[in-house]
């Protein structure tokens, strides 16, 4: 995928994968949670690639880990 911003998908994986685990989540159950596959969600949380998310996808990330959506989108 071609993005003017590669870091900002990192960080967006890297916090995906930070309140999956805080919520004790492995990526096969929460894949199945989300509704996408297990490789789907390596590639989002995984620093080695860009993988784009829709929004809809983005709002039952956080729907599932009970969090607001813009913690996922903000700058620390």
């Amino acid at each position: 995928m071609q993005t003017a911003y590669p870091e900002k998908y990192t960080v967006m994986g890297l916090k995906i994968a930070y309140y999956r685990k805080k919520a004790g989540y492995t990526q096969e159950a929460f894949a199945e949670k989300i509704g996408r596959s297990v490789n789907f969600l390596a590639q989002v949380e995984g620093t080695g690639t860009v993988r784009g998310i829709s929004l809809e996808t983005l709002f039952r990330i956080a729907d599932c880990l009970d969090i607001p959506p813009s913690k996922l989108l903000e700058d620390d």
